[in-house]
């Protein structure tokens, strides 16, 4: 239990470091206000006093509007100070939501690839969102809440010890019954709160799935299995939250039975000296009244220790991610390379124990393309992956200008890239954001890059032309319109080397034309390397690389690796039936 709260209050302490801290001077302001707001319920029991035994039963009228003055600009300042510290504690809060989820998203951005395909995406926007809104109301909560609460019980037990101690003491008999059952409550919601979140992050993933394949639904029938999955994983959450409600509400009910034994206890003790005459009735209806006053602030902190442990849950979770590091990270070279040529080494790679490349060894000249052709699970593809460092090699040496790539910095590496892929990645955004990315550009290198790409061939018939929502994942377009949209951004983009992985084996013949053409006049002064199935599209290379099984079975052009009569020639006589 001990080392469990020591990892709770190490939790807090690092969000206080994080992120509350530039707030500190807010957060005192609020804690000025909230023990103001705090302090008044106290000195409205202890006003309670003169009321009886000056007005009621003293019968001194005048001292009807002092102490009914008293009391209304007591419930002034409590107004006042709610609202204020109210206004303060929710601007920290959402601020200090606000950077966490933008500082989460930029750190999972930065982590390997490994993590996503362990993490799918519905998981990770619970976790920047569900996670950090759970987290969002906890400092509001214990200091605007569980702080007043406690000033309020503080100033009101100050009352009560100064009417009388010994009634005090009657009242808190039942106090220490408490301890156990909040320990045990913490326990069980913690536990709880984190198979919850889990879940949670289940049913933002099968929402995913399903949004994103509900073409694949539709067509494969299949909405009553994917309700089914979908209702058992919210009846699982459903189920826990209300077994969380429940025992949450137990210390509260607990709290209900201990008052309710201090009043008997005060009954019991004070009643009998009020009627004897020992004590006033405004002794007691002063003490009463803040024993009263007592019991809702009690029954909140009593809550609190259910709210306390989902906010540790959820905190927990999130820095379970911060503090995970990415084993990708950049070199100290800033500088971009001498030259574009590429080469690998003897390069070996593996995923989840099952190899992938097994010595690859090749060379890509500058300013030459280079095709890489071979059966599916060749390779091919993992070569781009390492070029552009999404995956470091287990073994060997990749240079580019015969610099190893682990030297560059990371954004220097990539910027030496550019890629255009079978599927073409569009946002739910515009045509012009999708090819801009986020990096401004005039209209003139814009329009030119439009137009290289045949993207202006169906943008300038839109309504909206270059303003048109290109859809959610580029929906809105057909298979050729997305692919020249990658292409304008290549354009735009204007790296100096070009990756090519199956730009055009998805599509019609038209759109494969235009494609193409954008492609070659890409091509034109950059190293490029070209991954493609079919094999027409690479009869031009300067140098065609045949991969099997992860190494180079055979390297020439291809009048040479025709004449060989080897893997190469046996692939073009599978596809065309000649050679």
């Amino acid at each position: 239990m001990a080392d469990r709260l020591q990892k709770t209050a190490n939790l807090f302490a690092r969000m206080w470091r994080d992120y509350l801290h530039p707030y500190w001077a807010r957060i005192a302001l609020a804690l000025v206000f909230l023990i103001l707001e705090g302090s008044t319920l106290g000195l409205l029991s202890w006003m309670l006093k003169p009321l009886f035994d000056r007005v009621f039963v003293g019968g001194n009228t005048d001292a009807i509007w002092w102490v009914g003055g008293v009391i209304f600009t007591l419930f002034l300042i409590r107004a006042m100070t709610f609202v204020i510290n109210r206004s303060l504690m929710t601007s920290v809060s959402l601020a200090v939501s606000t950077t966490m989820q933008r500082d989460m998203l930029r750190h999972i951005m930065a982590l390997d690839g490994d993590f996503f395909q362990k993490n799918p995406p519905g998981a990770l926007i619970e976790r920047v969102q569900g996670d950090t809104i759970a987290v969002q109301g906890v400092w509001s909560t214990f200091i605007s809440g569980a702080g007043r609460d406690v000033i309020s019980l503080l100033s009101l037990f100050g009352v009560a010890i100064a009417v009388d101690p010994m009634w005090t003491l009657a009242a808190m008999v039942g106090a220490p019954l408490l301890i156990l059952p909040t320990l045990l409550v913490q326990r069980y919601i913690r536990r709880k709160m984190r198979q919850n979140r889990v879940n949670a992050s289940q049913r933002a993933t099968r929402l995913d799935e399903v949004l994103h394949g509900i073409n694949a639904v539709k067509l494969n029938r299949m909405e009553d299995y994917q309700t089914d999955r979908f209702a058992r994983i919210v009846d699982s959450i459903r189920r826990g939250q209300i077994k969380m409600s429940a025992i949450g509400a137990t210390v509260p009910a607990l709290v209900d039975i201990v008052t309710g034994l201090g009043f008997l206890g005060v009954l019991a003790l004070g009643g009998a000296e009020v009627t004897r005459g020992e004590r006033t009735v405004g002794d007691f209806m002063s003490f009463f009244t803040a024993m009263a006053l007592a019991f809702q602030p009690l029954r909140r902190l009593g809550s609190l220790a259910g709210t306390w442990q989902v906010a540790a849950a959820s905190l927990e979770r999130i820095y379970d991610v911060l503090d995970l590091r990415p084993a990708i990270t950049s070199g100290p070279r800033r500088e971009p390379p001498p030259d574009t040529a590429i080469r690998l080494e003897d390069v070996r790679m593996s995923y989840d124990g099952h190899p992938v490349l097994n010595g690859l060894s090749f060379t890509a000249e500058a300013g030459h393309t280079t095709a890489l052709v071979g059966p599916s699970g060749a390779g091919k593809s993992t070569v781009f992956n390492l070029l552009t460092r999404m995956v470091d090699p287990d073994s060997g040496q990749i240079t580019l200008g015969g610099v190893p790539l682990r030297e560059f910095d990371l954004g220097v590496l990539r910027d030496q890239f550019s890629t255009v892929s079978q599927d073409a990645a569009l946002f739910d955004e515009t045509l012009r954001e999708n090819i801009l990315l986020g990096h401004p550009q005039d209209d003139a290198a814009l329009r030119r890059a439009v137009e290289a790409a045949h993207v202006a061939e169906f943008a300038d018939a839109l309504p909206q032309g270059l303003d048109t929502s290109a859809g959610p994942r580029g929906s809105a377009l057909s298979g050729g319109q997305r692919q020249r949209v990658a292409i304008a951004r290549a354009v735009l983009r204007n790296a100096p080397i070009l990756l090519l992985d199956e730009a055009t084996s998805a599509l019609d013949a038209q759109s494969e034309r235009l494609v193409q053409q954008a492609l070659d006049g890409l091509s034109v002064g950059r190293t490029t390397l070209v991954i493609a199935h079919r094999l027409s599209t690479v009869r031009q290379a300067d140098k065609i690389v045949v991969i099997d099984a992860g190494r180079v079975v055979e390297e020439g052009n291809h009048d040479q690796l025709i004449a060989q009569d080897g893997a190469y020639a046996a692939l073009v006589r599978l596809q065309f039936g000649e050679t």
